[in-house]
């Protein structure tokens, strides 16, 4: 079969791979029908060490069973199925409490297993792993089914985390397509405003439409200024932090109110945590980390299922495996949100 594969920094290749096999009786092989590039992987996109062997990537993807283990019973063969970016068992003490992604059996895909850039993958722990959808194998739904996979579910974390709730004031940082979807999950989970801070046009009109009432384009002192203006001096009761960089976490920080709340989902790129004395001294709650979308995504399946939310609509760029080099690029470069990719 073929696969993505990343051999250092702006080196993709898709190659031909050993077609997956099961080697557990919890397994599933998965054939996949629609994939994506993420945000995340483009941090090894612009870092990653030269190598002679490159290492699978790709970790949302939706797909149809072939093949199960002797112990997978609740899917079966033909079943249409969504994956979470981080498999898990469903058993353990964190699974049991809806931490999913702290699951010390689980992974994510790509790190032992098939990344899900390609044409199948082998799923360890399938019964609890894989999310059944009944819709039709090409229903216009799929771009808003892939999102619950990672990146809808992150916006939805990173919305829970930050305690979002009715009437509350919210700040979102970062306008990739996490914070977006953190607009969106903070409107449907009630939020009475809704500031993006955000510096790309046609992505803040998006953020607009998934339900953001202001945006802000000015970064550091400025932009934070511009959010008190709007909020008034203390700032919004709960911060969405989406990018991952000092500045944008200092920000969140800086336009929270005494008391309030930041989710973190934004994949940290230095081990501090910046303007520590000012969560100090407001009392701010910073929460959040890598999304249970294994557990969050059938809370959000229903919503997407019955269009009361369009979260697909952060893909702006279909294009066949083959390209998916390309794909990279073009995320990288900012000529595209992001990029569905159909194997």
């Amino acid at each position: 079969m073929k696969a993505t594969l990343i051999y250092g920094a702006g080196d993709i290749r898709v190659e031909d791979v050993p077609d997956p096999k099961l080697q557990n009786a919890s397994d599933a092989i998965v054939r996949i029908t629609h994939s994506c590039i993420c945000g995340s992987d483009l941090w090894p996109y612009k870092s990653r060490e030269q190598t002679e062997q490159g290492d699978r990537i790709g970790h949302e993807f939706i797909g149809v069973v072939e093949e199960t283990g002797s112990d997978v019973g609740r899917v079966q063969k033909g079943d249409l199925v969504v994956a979470p970016f981080f498999y898990a068992d469903g058993t353990c003490e964190y699974c049991r409490a809806g931490l999913t992604s702290a699951c010390p059996n689980g992974n994510a895909w790509g790190a032992d297993t098939d990344g899900g850039q390609g044409e199948a993958a082998r799923v360890p722990f399938a019964d609890n792993s894989l999310m059944k959808l009944d819709v039709p194998h090409d229903s216009e739904l799929m771009p808003s089914l892939l999102t619950l996979s990672d990146v809808f579910g992150t916006g939805h974390h990173a919305a829970v985390s930050a305690q979002v709730g009715p009437g509350k004031d919210v700040v979102v940082v970062g306008d990739g397509a996490v914070g977006l979807l953190g607009v969106l999950a903070a409107k449907r989970l009630g939020a009475e405003r809704i500031v993006l801070m955000g510096h790309h046009k046609d992505r803040t009109d998006l953020g607009r439409e998934f339900g953001a009432t202001d945006v802000v384009a000015e970064r550091g002192e400025e932009g934070e200024q511009n959010v008190r203006d709007l909020l008034g001096t203390d700032g919004a009761h709960s911060t969405i932090e989406a990018v991952g960089y000092d500045q944008s976490l200092s920000t969140a920080l800086n336009v929270t109110k005494p008391g309030g709340h930041v989710g973190i989902v934004g994949v940290p790129q230095s081990g501090t945590i910046p303007n520590a004395a000012r969560k100090f001294m407001a009392n701010i709650t910073v929460a959040g980390g890598i999304a249970p979308t294994q557990a969050n995504m059938h809370e959000l399946l229903p919503d997407v299922l019955d269009g009361t939310v369009e979260p697909g609509k952060v893909f702006n760029r279909t294009i066949p495996l083959d390209e998916t080099p390309e794909g990279y690029r073009a995320m990288n470069d900012r000529e595209a949100l992001k990029v569905l990719v159909r194997p």
